[in-house]
């Protein structure tokens, strides 16, 4: 019995498990980018477009503006390749700026969700896991993408940060373990 795609997606409209685990690997898949090399960039950036759209299709968004979800992860692709291609860093930014921004959509999607749950189950516990882990694997894009658009250093005694430190920064304060070795470059 073949599946069609509508099938698939009606199946997966309340996978929030699968939302966590591909948050999950999408962060395990950035932090051990290794310091140079633009393929795992480009392959970190379509995990996170996936794991974004995947969120936003958990939700029961409209087929619309999953559409529109699909077209926005696939530019942050291209702009991520065409980083490489040209050797324009900030390029690669934008690619995880449209990232930061699909996977804040797809946050607050789910939290709409799990807030207006009538019934709180294991579905609705794992959409507030979701929600939770989420919103650092966001800001931890958001902080990538500023690193590559912004000429310069951004952490005070770490010139040239790693993919690692962006999502440390980001999950530090997420935890509440507070700053430490990470502080950001300010004005003086």
């Amino acid at each position: 019995d073949d599946e069609t795609g509508l099938q698939f997606l009606e199946r997966i409209g309340d996978a929030y498990g699968l939302v966590l685990v591909l948050i999950l690997a999408t962060f395990v898949f950035t932090v051990t980018l290794p310091p140079t090399g633009w393929g795992g960039r480009v392959v970190a950036v379509a995990f996170a477009g996936l794991t974004a759209v995947i969120g936003l299709s958990s939700s029961d968004v409209r087929p619309r503006r999953l559409a529109y979800a699909v077209t926005l992860a696939v530019t942050a692709v291209v702009a991520a390749t065409l980083a490489r291609l040209v050797d324009v860093d900030a390029l690669l930014g934008v690619a995880f700026l449209i990232d930061g921004i699909l996977l804040c959509v797809a946050t607050v999607t789910i939290l709409r969700r799990v807030v207006g749950a009538t019934v709180v189950d294991f579905r609705t516990i794992l959409g507030a896991i979701s929600v939770f882990t989420m919103l650092g694997l966001l800001f931890g894009y958001l902080y990538l993408a500023l690193g590559r658009i912004k000429s310069g250093d951004v952490f005070t005694g770490v010139s040239h940060a790693a993919p690692r430190d962006y999502m440390f920064f980001s999950y530090t304060p997420l935890t509440t373990t507070g700053y430490g070795n990470l502080v950001p470059i300010g004005r003086a």
